[in-house]
């Protein structure tokens, strides 16, 4: 009888925790049970603001944040075992991303903060977790990120067919897949939702935009779009990562948007995103056949017209069509990783984030 894993995973949208149960086979994965915790409101405000003025928190708030959130994650966890109904001696470990705080790679002291109490999680369900999986490739040279191609390559690689996996959440990655599996690459291409849900948020009082149907109603602003474009993060050449404490409401106010039609904005910053993955596509795997769609924005219809339209040589679906919910990639893939961990393997693709070689990642929690 296979092992299970229980993956946890919130990101720069921190919309909530998305958790799952899983097995795993030679190449595919099995989901026994998946719940999502959203934060309670009070929470989610201080992580924001935490994140927007990250100088501004002091360090018993800061321990508190840490704490509060490991909480969260242990009671995700626990429902997830619940509804699963398998006996939780059966679940080997726990793989938990944490909630990302600041990510600084680039920084003369490169760095990647993510929180949310392993042990709070460990101890809450008697189960070893895994947790702080990016500080091993940092540690190494790497940028800690994306930490999901691995598994990418595991569940989506084929023998004779060129793939991208494109994540998008608050910041979109992309993994290269060719045949050949000797030259997988992967990266943040820039934002994903996070702009679209700042910019509904702050005009329509919504958490993001349901099919991107207000997306939908505006046009781009040529303008605006060439301006964004010319962001010094889109001549990088990878590895490269990116998040919330770079491309946040604050960079989108340099660019004077407030003199434009705020449904045009939106539009813009719909096409903004499509553009940058598909501009990563053509320029890193001008030869791809597929792409697999997973994350929030896989929900976001105008988005992904948008990204289709750009690349119309190219099938664009979602990862459904693999067996898999787009929902829950990201919470498998650290399930994974987790498994990966407590079995002694490697986890990271040098390829991916520029470390010097492969490591195992994260920090293992007994109960």
């Amino acid at each position: 009888m296979a092992d299970l894993y229980v993956g946890l995973m919130s990101g720069t949208s921190m919309d909530g925790i998305d958790a799952v149960v899983v097995s795993f086979d030679e190449s595919k994965v099995q989901i026994h049970a998946t719940h999502t915790r959203p934060y309670p409101q009070e929470l989610r405000n201080s992580l924001f603001a935490a994140i927007r003025q990250p100088l501004d928190v002091e360090l018993d708030p800061s321990g508190e944040l840490h704490r509060q959130v490991g909480e969260c994650f242990r009671d995700a966890a626990l429902t997830v075992i619940r509804d699963s109904g398998v006996n939780k001696g059966r679940i080997r470990a726990v793989g938990s991303h944490g909630q990302t705080l600041r990510h600084q790679p680039n920084a003369p002291v490169p760095f990647s903060l993510q929180i949310g109490d392993a042990e709070v999680i460990a101890c809450g369900t008697g189960i070893t977790t895994v947790a702080n999986f990016r500080q091993a490739d940092i540690a190494v040279g790497g940028q800690g990120a994306p930490l999901t191609p691995p598994f990418h390559e595991w569940l989506v690689r084929s023998e004779n067919k060129n793939r991208v996996v494109v994540n998008i959440g608050g910041i979109a990655n992309i993994t290269v897949l060719p045949a050949d599996p000797s030259d997988v690459t992967g990266f943040d291409t820039g934002p994903g939702n996070g702009l679209m849900d700042a910019w509904i948020s702050r005009h329509l009082h919504k958490p993001f935009d349901v099919d991107g149907t207000w997306a939908a109603d505006g046009a781009v602003a040529d303008s605006l779009l060439d301006q964004f474009l010319l962001d010094p993060y889109f001549k990088l050449l990878p590895p490269k990562s990116t998040g919330f404490e770079y491309f946040n409401p604050e960079w989108l106010q340099r660019y004077d948007v407030d003199r434009i039609d705020p449904v045009d904005v939106q539009t813009t910053l719909c096409e903004f995103s499509a553009s940058t993955i598909a501009s990563a596509i053509k320029q890193h795997a001008d030869e791809t056949h597929e792409v697999f769609v997973c994350g929030g924005g896989v929900h976001n219809k105008e988005l992904l017209r948008r990204l289709s339209r750009n690349i119309p040589e190219i099938s664009v679906s979602s990862t459904a069509t693999l067996g898999l919910s787009p929902d829950w990639v990201e919470a498998a893939a650290f399930a994974w990783l987790g498994m990966r961990t407590v079995n002694g393997q490697t986890g990271n693709l040098p390829g991916v984030t520029g470390a010097t070689h492969k490591v195992v990642l994260g920090e293992i929690h007994s109960p």
